[in-house]
């Protein structure tokens, strides 16, 4: 008995585990439309959830921010993209990449794909460099594409359509699934061969490479990861305490050069290989253009929030 006591108290799933798991569950807790096979489409869905989920999940009960920004984008020649630029900031100011390290179901994904047994490949200055990768991505299929197509009024949401492996595997995926959807096989094509390919690919390196797509190829990491700096949650290094024995970017899977840069996530795993307890959450008090900075971006969701339900503002 002691043995499968020690057995399963190893096996036991960590804070932030738990924490992921509940964020995937929050973002996707419209079980009926797993047992439907329907898109849910309350007024939930007008608001965007932190990580990457994509809105055509059934289960989804808000929208993807990376669709919300390219759909605001491919429409900005009508109406400005004030409310999802402002959810945008608003995340970025007060959390930073610990979205990506805590409340991110495609990062709980690919880590737990991570954990099938075998070999192994650690990163280097080519994981670097390809680290850079999903800031072309967020560039090119993000923001230029969508804002050359709204100039026609032919909305193109770039990323989603030709890219996104979240959107292949709990949109389309998740819907086909359902055997109500069955007419839908007719009316796939190419691009969604493509697609399942590529999600394939994708979901088959991070069995080998620690969280590949969110490394390389997310756009949303590399939006959050502009925050690091500034973001009012996440690690940061006591400079007296730091004796800088390198222990921390040694034992972080990522890509990082030092605690808490741009490809940082913020998930902790550092704090317990420091000698000298130098690692700890932040805990301090905002600045005024840090204050400045999120009521700001606050004010511009609420705004848009206001204008979108036509509401009275005052």
């Amino acid at each position: 008995m002691k043995k499968i006591r020690n057995w399963l108290r190893s096996r036991r799933p960590t804070k932030r585990r738990l924490i992921q798991l509940y964020a995937a569950l929050l973002y996707n807790a419209h079980l009926k439309g797993f047992a439907d096979g329907r898109i849910y489409t309350g007024l939930s869905k007008a608001l965007c959830v932190p990580g990457l989920n994509c809105y055509s999940c059934p289960g989804a009960v808000g929208a993807c921010p990376l669709g919300a920004l390219q759909n605001a984008l491919a429409a900005s020649a009508v109406r400005a993209p004030a409310y999802i630029l402002g959810v945008l900031a608003l995340f970025g100011l007060t959390l930073g990449r610990t979205i990506c390290g805590f409340l991110c179901p495609m990062g709980l994904i690919q880590e737990l794909l991570y954990k099938v047994p075998t070999p192994k490949l650690g990163k280097s200055r080519v994981t670097r460099a390809l680290s850079w990768l999903k800031y072309g991505i967020l560039a090119a299929f993000v923001i230029l594409i969508p804002l050359i197509y709204a100039a026609q009024r032919f909305p193109v949401p770039a990323f989603c359509k030709y890219i996104c492996p979240a959107g292949t595997l709990e949109g389309a995926v998740g819907l086909l699934a359902h055997p109500d959807n069955a007419g839908f096989f007719g009316m796939l094509g190419a691009l969604f061969t493509r697609k399942l390919v590529l999600l394939i690919l994708i979901l088959t390196a991070c069995v080998f490479v620690f969280r590949a797509f969110c490394r390389f190829f997310c756009p949303l990491g590399a939006i959050y990861g502009l925050f690091s700096r500034i973001a009012l949650l996440g690690v940061r290094v006591d400079a007296e305490k730091c004796v800088d024995c390198g222990n921390c970017v040694g034992a972080c899977r990522m890509d990082v050069r030092r605690v808490g840069d741009r490809e940082c996530i913020h998930c902790g795993a550092c704090m317990s290989g420091c000698p000298t307890g130098a690692i700890r959450w932040k805990g301090r008090r905002p600045g005024r253009r840090a204050r400045m900075a999120i009521g700001i971006a606050a004010a511009a969701v609420l705004a848009a929030a206001l204008a979108f339900f036509n509401l009275p503002t005052a």
